[in-house]
């Protein structure tokens, strides 16, 4: 049994999730104590704790210790990752991006295609929107060789949720790919998505992108916002999501979700000003994608080399884990992130 303590590094439900997902997919037995001790409300909350029984469904699998509170769970992963269609529900407007990225490490290696649809928040603040998931990460997982995609069916925001996203994998031949971003490269128009839900009157999405796009004009880049104004969610709610490739792959996004007392400017000028800072440095990845690489590049063949803006608690946390769980070697010199990827394949 390989034993995680959870209040290590950044402390937070990140470990608990990765923990339990790299753990369905090489069918480790697993031990994660003192689980998010650190937080106001330690413990499992709904949404980790719909991480551990999806976790354990796809892999055919058993959790002990899992309910709402549990600060210690005994992961027993099946013997094979299970293809089909699947559908989770966080039960609250916690993250469906969150659960989604916990499940696509072991669907990727699943015995045959997958479907994965999560009910939940698409947009709500220290989570990764859809958008950010769709068009910043699976683009680099695909140049890694993996088959992934994602469709937002209906937002979702907090507090009600009830947002709907499906992920849907293609079974791995072999290894994933390493990766290698050194250069930011020369980069194409900004581009992005702003979503207003029944808030069309107020011209909340109009807002957005346009004072996000006088932003970034401002520093003499081109910027394509796409306005969507949709009354399918269950609650008003505003999202703004901006990205930008290069020619030699590097991605940098950014995002936010609406709020009370937000204006459509704020958020416009936060998105905007925090993906410049990010653009700024030098970075091939923004530092949400820093972190969220690690656990595929340590899984990949080769050595996974990229360019970060800064060092974060979440990146100090994942090379630890992949260490921990992998034995992949993993470290930071100056702000190259490089992991030596254990060829992993089922």
């Amino acid at each position: 049994m390989i034993e995680v303590d959870g209040s290590q590094h950044s402390g937070s439900g990140t470990i608990l999730r990765h923990s339990i997902a790299l753990a369905a997919l090489t069918g480790q037995v697993l031990r994660v104590k003192n689980i998010r001790s650190k937080r106001p409300k330690p413990g499992l909350r709904p949404q980790h704790l719909a991480a551990v029984q999806a976790c354990a469904q796809i892999s055919g699998g058993k959790a002990e210790g899992a309910e709402v509170g549990s600060q210690d769970v005994i992961f027993r992963p099946g013997s094979e990752i299970r293809g089909g269609r699947y559908s989770f529900d966080v039960g609250t407007a916690g993250s469906t991006t969150l659960l989604s990225f916990a499940l696509s490490v072991p669907a990727l290696f699943a015995s045959r295609e997958c479907s994965i649809e999560v009910a939940g928040g698409l947009f709500q603040d220290f989570a990764p929107s859809a958008y950010h998931m769709k068009y910043c990460l699976f683009p680099l997982l695909r140049r890694m060789g993996a088959r992934v995609d994602l469709e937002v069916l209906r937002p979702g925001y907090v507090p009600k949720g009830q947002g709907r996203i499906e992920v849907r994998t293609l079974p791995q031949s072999g290894p994933l790919k390493h990766l290698s971003l050194l250069t930011q490269g020369t980069a194409g128009p900004v581009r992005g998505i702003s979503l207003a839900s029944h808030l069309a009157e107020q011209h909340v999405a109009q807002r957005m992108a346009r004072e996000c796009q006088q932003v970034l004009m401002g520093q003499n880049l081109r910027c394509e916002i796409k306005i969507v104004d949709e009354t399918s969610a269950v609650q008003k709610g505003a999202a703004l999501s901006i990205w930008r490739e290069t020619d030699s792959g590097a991605v940098i996004g950014w995002d936010m979700a609406g709020a009370p007392g937000r204006s459509s400017e704020k958020i416009a000028k936060f998105v905007a000003s925090n993906f410049l800072q990010d653009l700024k440095t030098g970075a091939t990845v923004d530092r949400h994608l820093a972190d969220q690489i690690i656990i595929f590049g340590a899984l990949a063949e080769g050595t996974t080399e990229y360019r970060i803006p800064k060092i974060t608690e979440h990146i100090e946390s994942n090379l630890w884990l992949v260490h921990e769980l992998l034995g992949a070697r993993a470290e930071v010199i100056g702000k190259v992130v490089r992991i030596e990827g254990i060829g992993f394949s089922r």
